[in-house]
């Protein structure tokens, strides 16, 4: 079987241009669920482009989104999240002023009929929350805690708790460790390996590379809008990919990698 049909998600000769400027061209990429992928590469290399197209805020000038094999149109973040596609931004996109609950349900909250009148369901809802918290085994205080009184960590459980309760396939995280303190991060890495436990595939965007060969299955390095690499992690190291992230070296691609759902091997 290809690499291509054990994807869940995948592009195929994607390409995205801005008039004159070319973002992204013919780039070939999946992930499987249960998978975790860094998406890695400098500024301007097409990484931020390529999420904006998997979570609907842009069409690919060219090219194909493949879920299951078969051809869909993300033409807006609702039709990302139908599909199964959730994306975690960097800003996390929380109402501090709102609670653990509140955040993880807003637009879709549970209501009960009394006297014929549909009212929120409160406990519902805190009891949905709570058995999130316990199954990602983070560390928040209580589904009824206000979000501006969490720390950096715990505020990406809430994002990523939001995500698993949509029947999320795929999570795209947005730089997840970008101004934590060490402590956090490692929350923060903990809870992507429970994500692949659960068997979701997660989209790893960050420029931390320690972060990356920490967490990841598989790594993607864009260039200028091109995938230059393509490789378990376990078969390179953070010197090489810098390399190629900066073009001292060229790139190398594996067409159907190897991966293991737990790192008991080497470590770079």
């Amino acid at each position: 079987m290809s690499a291509e049909t054990k994807d869940w998600l995948r592009v195929t000769q994607v390409s995205k241009h801005f008039g004159a400027v070319v973002a992204l061209e013919g780039l070939d990429a999946g992930i499987r669920l249960g998978e975790v992928v860094a998406l890695v590469g400098d500024n301007g290399a097409g990484k931020s482009t390529l999420v904006k197209l998997l979570s609907g805020a842009h069409l690919p000038s060219a090219g194909e989104v493949l879920i299951e094999g078969k051809p869909v149109t993300i033409d807006s973040p609702s039709r990302a999240r139908q599909l199964g596609i959730a994306t975690i931004f960097q800003e996390l996109a929380l109402v501090e002023n709102l609670t653990v609950y509140e955040n993880i349900f807003l637009g879709r909250e549970m209501v009960r009929p009394v006297f014929g009148v549909p009212v929120l369901d409160k406990k519902k809802m805190r009891d949905r929350v709570m058995r999130l918290i316990d199954e990602l085994g983070s560390h928040i205080p209580s589904p009824a805690a206000l979000v501006s009184e969490l720390s950096g960590g715990q505020r990406q459980a809430v994002a990523i708790a939001r995500a698993l309760d949509l029947e999320t396939k795929v999570v795209i995280m947005d730089e997840p460790t970008a101004a934590l303190a060490v402590a956090e991060t490692r929350k923060v890495l903990r809870l992507i390996e429970q994500l692949r436990v659960k068997g979701k595939g997660v989209l790893l965007v960050s420029h931390n590379l320690n972060d990356v060969f920490e967490v990841a299955d598989r790594i993607v390095v864009l260039r200028r809008g091109r995938k230059v690499a393509d490789c378990a992690r376990s078969e390179t190291d953070v010197e090489e990919v810098v390399s190629w992230i900066t073009g001292g070296k060229p790139g190398r691609q594996t067409p159907e990698p190897e991966f293991k759902t737990s790192h008991g091997g080497e470590q770079h």
